[in-house]
């Protein structure tokens, strides 16, 4: 998404598009894929222009795409093969101009959940991704590790039962995120050390979540979780550290949250803040002041 570039990804909801026959109803899906592939490239031209290394892929890039009525596979809509054609190009130039894509699926994509028809659905949902991550080189979809159910162990168990059972094109790019709620740094390092998957570490949840670990000591563990460049979080409290909840992200990042234990990394920082492209510009400003 973006504050100001004119950039749109189009989305549609079931309840629309059930007024259509079927026919109809893939003919507009595709035409909605198409548009989302072509605007994914002026985002791409957009961060190469900017000098930005990284851009986020909106989950719904391909609309309604596992919607237990309105789901389809992709070669069913018309123009199919020119659809994964653009896609594909999006891959060639992001590979071209080193800028790194990277899939963060919803919070309804919960692989540790004791009911069996979310695991699945959320498994659905990642195989989906997955398959438009091999279309564009991305490298990581991101996920956290869910609900706690009463019993953080047997939650765990069952996230680590459930990974080992994911499809290759998944495996090698997921990656798991502490959250600012239940899991902190120290609850998934371990988990990731078995499951050899890499650790998004965000360090505005894990001030808000915070555990034995220090800053340092988790950016650190973190990195030997990778096989490839480190990706980390980071955001800033809307309302201040002293706020009664510094969970919701501000605009723009505040210098001093930028952990200096960072800033001789070679790393990717994706930037949650709600002034998109204008907080990382203004970041790329801070950070060169320094």
């Amino acid at each position: 998404m973006f504050k100001e570039h004119p950039v749109k990804f189009r989305q549609t909801t079931a309840k629309y598009l059930a007024q259509f026959p079927d026919e109809q109803r893939k003919k507009r899906l595709g035409g909605l894929c198409a548009q989302n592939a072509q605007s994914l490239l002026k985002a791409l031209e957009f961060c190469r222009d900017n000098n930005i290394g990284s851009f986020r892929i909106n989950s719904q890039i391909l609309p309604l795409k596992t919607h237990p009525e309105m789901g389809y596979d992709i070669s069913e809509l018309p123009d199919s093969d020119q659809i994964i054609n653009d896609f594909k190009t999006c891959g060639n130039f992001s590979k071209k101009y080193d800028i790194r894509t990277t899939f963060h699926p919803d919070q309804f994509i919960i692989l540790s959940s004791p009911n069996p028809d979310v695991v699945n659905r959320s498994i659905l949902d990642l195989e989906y991704q997955a398959q438009v991550a091999e279309w564009l080189n991305a490298d990581v979809i991101n996920i956290h590790a869910g609900g706690v159910y009463g019993d953080k162990p047997s939650a765990l168990l069952q996230l680590m039962k459930t990974v080992d059972t994911l499809k290759d094109s998944i495996r090698r790019r997921l990656t798991l995120e502490n959250d600012d709620r239940s899991y902190s740094p120290i609850d998934l390092l371990p988990v990731c050390s078995k499951l050899n998957i890499p650790m998004v570490y965000d360090v505005h949840h894990h001030r808000c979540l915070p555990d034995t670990l220090s800053i340092e000591e988790v950016t650190q563990k973190s990195m030997k979780t990778w096989n490839r460049e480190p990706l980390f979080h980071l955001s800033s409290p809307k309302d201040g550290w002293n706020s009664t909840n510094p969970r919701k992200h501000h605009d723009y990042i505040d210098i001093n949250d930028f952990p200096k234990e960072w800033l001789s990394l070679d790393i990717t920082v994706e930037v949650e803040a709600k002034g998109k492209e204008l907080a990382i510009e203004k970041l790329i400003k801070d950070l060169g002041s320094l």
